[in-house]
């Protein structure tokens, strides 16, 4: 079978139908599909016969200042990423087809959801998991594949499918970094040369913060993130830091000095107009 557009949900139910017996995953995307999402799709054929993507600048998530009306759309080149990763289907409804015009319920991503990356995007969460849930109901898959670069993104869909017994697998995939150790990201396009200079200190926070991990308990491996942070305070453009957290991976609270096992050290900033996350998970 070749790959197949639905623009709805019949034509998906259709799409689906044809796909015939074996496991089905789905990788959610908003599309400006790069490398990070072609890891997503080769690791979603690892887990099942049939690859579904959905592609879905989703409103629910954007807030009233945030880029929706500007983030990337590369529909055309998103359709033949899809082809040579061996995608069955593309799922790509509209915001009418999503939404309901008076739409009432939406999913709560409870306490966890207005921390961290939550404090700063109000509702952010809320309208990931809504959208997520909706995916779920529509594709009806048996796995679902995310990045870990949204971890805290992918801690919230595990909580929701563990609290609503919803009957998807969850796997998580690796960062994938361009060669500069830049997380890769659709938001990477709308930085110039000198932002992208800035923008690497990120990961060599990260990378700083982690190779502490290995002597330095939780403030040890904060405070050497933080100096690499600091001193690209003072770049040209300057790196303006909304957050630098050691987490607890379940449940995204600050990591005590008694914390053992997994850890996410994540960091969020923003460099001219991009805001940009990432993370490495550390074992303590």
């Amino acid at each position: 079978m070749d790959l197949t557009v639905a623009a709805d949900r019949a034509a998906l139910d259709k799409a689906r139908d044809e796909l015939g017996p074996g496991r089905i995953a789905l990788v959610p995307t908003m599309g400006a599909l790069h490398e990070g999402h072609r890891s997503l799709m080769r690791l979603a054929r690892e887990h099942a016969d049939h690859v579904v993507v959905s592609v879905f600048v989703n409103p629910l998530q954007f807030g009233p200042d945030e880029d929706f009306s500007r983030y990337p759309r590369t529909f055309d080149a998103d359709l033949r990423v899809c082809e040579e990763e061996g995608v069955r289907v593309v799922f790509t409804p509209s915001a009418d087809d999503m939404y309901l015009p008076d739409r009432q319920v939406e999913v709560s991503a409870g306490g966890m959801g207005g921390v961290v990356e939550g404090a700063f995007r109000p509702g952010h969460f809320d309208g990931v998991l809504t959208v997520v849930l909706k995916l779920f109901n529509l594709v009806r898959p048996d796995v679902a594949v995310f990045g870990q670069k949204d971890a805290q993104q992918l801690a919230l869909i595990r909580r929701m499918v563990a609290d609503l017994d919803v009957p998807v697998s969850i796997v998580g995939a690796p960062t994938v970094r361009e060669p500069d150790g830049l997380a890769l990201s659709s938001r990477n396009r709308y930085l110039s040369e000198a932002d992208r200079r800035t923008a690497l200190a990120l990961s060599r926070a990260l990378r700083a913060g982690a190779a502490r991990g290995q002597t330095a308990g939780p403030a040890g491996i904060l405070d050497a993130a933080r100096a690499v942070l600091e001193e690209a305070a003072r770049f040209d453009p300057p790196l303006l830091l909304d957050y630098l957290i050691l987490a607890d991976p379940a449940t995204f609270a600050p990591a005590g000095d008694d914390h053992r096992g997994e850890a996410i050290l994540a960091v969020a900033a923003k460099v001219g107009t991009t805001r940009l996350i990432d993370n490495v998970v550390l074992t303590l």
